[in-house]
């Protein structure tokens, strides 16, 4: 870590201490993304905030994805991926890989480097302790040349039906981190992949979590100007999809954003995760660093 670094996270935390205490003893779930933890220094400055986290009595965990990475180990293995309506069709010897770059090599690469930065984590996946039940994916189309709806077979893509919380309250009264991929067995006995965001949103929701924040590579939702808007409810995030605000992959982030609300998170927060100690600054700071979407 760099003198500026240093700098700038005793800054934070000279800061952070009015608001340590809102957030002390609760729940926060932070989704790390494929595309934000590209950089390994970056990786290295998010493990020590979650150590800090930790620390400051924060219970935090650690949801991740790893599309990139699941991308370029298919690509080695010479397994040519098809997408359909943005999701990749993930077969039998697809899922496979998956499972093994996701719950193996990425989650224990991150507890790894938390635990080199002095926390306590822990890998787990959907699996363990019966967590996450799936169920498979459906998705629709509407075919272009006939206009007839057609169902689009994902294969082993699965979404969240079942969240069982015990494993992970036993976890974090240990104060232990869990860090999480979101793999998990179908109530057929099969494994599937799920989309680590709706995941993340399912966990948060079955912990009451207090905050669940999205790491992305943008700053959060923007205004027609380009301007980052501080903070939405979900009526006002609405409005803003209706009038072409919110447009393009923005819209499923904060339909997500919707969904983890319903199941009982107080606030989801989209941010940047590419800018150093991102977590910090959204929770310890009086501006935050996102944008927060409140019921």
């Amino acid at each position: 870590m760099t003198t500026t670094e240093e700098l700038n996270r005793a800054h934070i935390i000279a800061q952070a201490l009015p608001y340590m205490q809102r957030y002390d003893n609760r729940t926060v779930v932070v989704k790390y993304g494929g595309h934000a933890m590209g950089d390994p220094e970056l990786g290295k400055a998010f493990a020590r905030d979650i150590t800090l986290l930790r620390q400051s009595g924060v219970q935090p965990v650690v949801v991740h994805g790893g599309g990139p990475q699941i991308g370029s180990m298919l690509t080695r293995l010479g397994i040519v991926s098809e997408f359909q309506g943005g999701l990749r069709v993930t077969d039998k010897a697809t899922v496979e890989i998956v499972e093994m770059v996701l719950a193996g090599s990425i989650n224990k690469e991150i507890v790894q480097t938390i635990n080199a930065e002095g926390g306590r984590a822990v890998g787990l996946c959907g699996k363990d302790g019966n967590m996450v039940t799936a169920e498979k994916l459906r998705r629709t189309s509407i075919d272009p040349d006939s206009n007839i709806e057609k169902v689009i077979d994902l294969g082993f893509v699965g979404e969240p039906a079942t969240v069982n919380p015990t494993v992970l309250k036993l976890v974090l009264k240990e104060d232990l981190i869990p860090v999480i991929a979101p793999v998990a067995p179908g109530v057929d006995g099969e494994t599937y992949n799920v989309n680590a965001d709706t995941f993340a949103g399912a966990i948060a929701g079955s912990l009451n979590a207090k905050r669940l924040l999205f790491l992305t590579d943008v700053p959060g939702v923007l205004d027609k100007e380009g301007k980052l808007i501080k903070q939405l409810t979900v009526a006002r995030a609405k409005e803003l999809i209706n009038d072409g605000t919110i447009s393009g992959g923005m819209i499923p982030k904060v339909e997500t954003c919707f969904e983890a609300l319903e199941q009982g998170v107080e606030g989801v927060v989209i941010l940047n995760g590419k800018v150093p100690h991102a977590v910090l600054l959204e929770l310890f700071t009086d501006g935050g660093a996102g944008t927060l979407i409140r019921p």
